[in-house]
């Protein structure tokens, strides 16, 4: 299929100051679009000026939430150049979450080379300044009008580019975290995995009550027996317990993170057992206070680690590490960060080059 190329008329005025950057805030000129039809398949491919879309008021992702996404990024690097961290994966991905909700699946390496030549079109978006990046967003959505429960037979698959600043402008902050025994984000058998909308809408109570009681963010337990960690607000968990690194297991309720991924290979690196396991929320507690557990952070693709400094679990609070960022989780933030922005080398060809 080729990529038809539409002109901008209209160029954005750009936020000059990257300091003032925030994330998903604003839009790149252009996005990368096509459509898919049953019986025609995906079609229509083409990188045009970003606007809006016109849906029908009865288009199945509005009604059924036949929706899903990925999140990425693109780097500015020292010598100049702009490059992706995994983008495969990504796309991978992206296509396990559309078997998930019985959507199309993408042309993996068709996908890859139109995100590549959208960002080449777009590469003066890439900001330059310390920890900033180029964020990417493919998205799928149901666009068939028609109200009933069933999967579309039409599909709009899209591309949108949001330049970002660095997540930690004020440098590094432990956050507080209130586990939830109420609220579930997914159960087995469900959508867990999967990287859609529902997983996030679900989310936002749980989410307001933890800020409304004064905290960052909420750490998820298990759906069945309300006993056992799962993830921390829409990231992947890690703890340093006993000198390795234990993390939840991939068994379709959290999301497989590629940061969490490349965490976890780093850290084996460094000599660190790891081990995916279960561990319930009174271990957890009982290792706080005894000093077995050493550091907690979670990873995600905007933060990359996001260092846990408080636990709260009913009327039991818990410091980790004395409040501040370990030296774990400052070494694989530093580490993964320099591969990212070629600070440091790449022996796993994670870096792919616009």
């Amino acid at each position: 299929m080729d990529i038809e190329i539409q002109p901008v008329t209209q160029p954005k005025a750009r936020i000059q100051d990257e300091s003032k950057l925030v994330f998903g805030r604003q839009f790149t000129d252009r996005m990368f679009v096509m459509e898919y039809d049953t019986g025609r398949g995906w079609h229509s491919a083409r990188i045009q000026p970003y606007a809006p879309f016109t849906l029908d008021p009865a288009a199945l992702v509005l009604h059924y939430a036949q929706e899903i996404f990925e999140g990425l990024k693109a780097f500015r690097r020292q010598d100049g150049s702009v490059a992706l961290f995994r983008p495969a994966d990504n796309i991978r991905r992206f296509n396990k979450s559309a078997r998930r909700l019985c959507m199309p699946p993408v042309d993996e390496a068709f996908f890859l080379k139109a995100l590549k030549e959208l960002i080449r079109f777009e590469s003066d978006w890439v900001p330059h300044s310390e920890g900033t990046s180029l964020y990417i967003r493919p998205t799928m959505i149901a666009t068939e009008a028609v109200l009933g429960v069933k999967p579309s037979d039409k599909y709009l698959c899209y591309i949108i580019l949001s330049p970002v600043g660095a997540y930690y402008k004020g440098g590094f902050k432990p956050v507080k975290i209130w586990i939830s025994d109420h609220y579930i984000r997914s159960a087995p058998g469900g959508t867990g995995e999967v990287k859609c909308g529902g997983n996030y809408a679900a989310s936002l109570r749980a989410a307001k009550e933890a800020s409304e009681k004064g905290f960052d963010q909420v750490l998820w337990l298990d759906a069945v027996e309300r006993k056992y960690v799962e993830e921390v607000g829409s990231m992947n968990i890690c703890f340093l317990y006993d000198d390795k690194i234990v993390t939840s297991p991939l068994h379709g309720t959290i999301l497989n993170g590629v940061t969490r991924r490349s965490i976890l290979q780093l850290a084996n690196e460094m000599g660190y057992t790891i081990e995916e396991r279960a561990m319930s929320v009174d271990e957890l507690l009982d290792g706080a206070e005894s000093g077995r557990l050493k550091e907690a952070f979670g990873t995600g693709t905007a933060a990359v680690v996001s260092p846990v400094g408080q636990l709260t679990y009913k009327d039991r609070t818990v410091t980790i590490a004395d409040g501040q960022m370990g030296a774990l989780t400052m070494k694989l933030y530093k580490a993964l960060t320099g591969i990212q922005y070629g600070t440091q080398p790449d022996p796993h060809s994670w870096i792919e080059k616009i």
